[in-house]
């Protein structure tokens, strides 16, 4: 690996975390080029070289979000009761980094507009993310592990309704919502075994 090529991909990385922290604070939309290449010690030429676009660089930040989600929680288990822990796994997380939570949920609000840049990002994150959960849901139904007359694909767009609607209100009254517990609650009532063994 040459050196000019990783001091470029440490230039990406940084620019990357700049935008995750504007667009926190600011949005997608209040969020400016400039401010991001500023916050991250480059020119706005410098930032646009290596993400000539806006969209680019929230395709980034957003993908970057998924990739170390997926590593850390090891989100591609196979189907069943592991994959459903370490869902929970990864709420625990989104609780003790709250910045992710925000920028996540902004731009998932702002995203619902089929113009908006991330809307097809959106799409396929919370199309992938329910596939995933109900293909854990129908291997728990084959085992007797999912009580029955449960459907598989619903119980899946609940959770992650459920999910996602809980860190917002976790982030709105913090002290009031215990997301994690409410999720480990909701899921429990679908299982006929524990979610997790004493």
């Amino acid at each position: 690996m040459s050196e000019g090529y990783l001091k470029g991909r440490i230039r990406r990385e940084d620019i990357v975390s700049a935008a995750a922290a504007v667009y926190g604070e600011a949005g997608y939309h209040g969020a400016s080029l400039r401010e991001i290449a500023k916050r991250a010690g480059i020119t706005h030429a410098g930032l646009l070289y290596h993400f000539p676009t806006k969209e680019a660089l929230l395709a980034a930040v957003l993908e970057r979000r998924d990739a170390e989600d997926a590593v850390r929680e090891q989100l591609s288990a196979p189907p069943g009761l592991e994959v459903l822990r370490r869902f929970i796994a990864l709420a625990e997380y989104n609780i003790r980094h709250r910045g992710i939570v925000e920028v996540y949920s902004r731009l998932a609000a702002e995203a619902v507009s089929e113009d908006h840049p991330a809307h097809a990002y959106f799409a396929r994150h919370y199309r992938e993310a329910r596939e995933s959960i109900a293909q854990s849901f129908r291997a728990l139904a084959e085992t007797g592990e999912l009580r029955p007359g449960t459907d598989p694909d619903l119980a899946a767009l609940t959770f992650i309704a459920l999910m996602d609607g809980l860190q917002v209100q976790w982030l709105t009254t913090p002290t009031q919502v215990d997301a994690v517990g409410s999720l480990r609650l909701s899921l429990q009532t679908l299982l006929t075994v524990p979610l997790f063994p004493k």
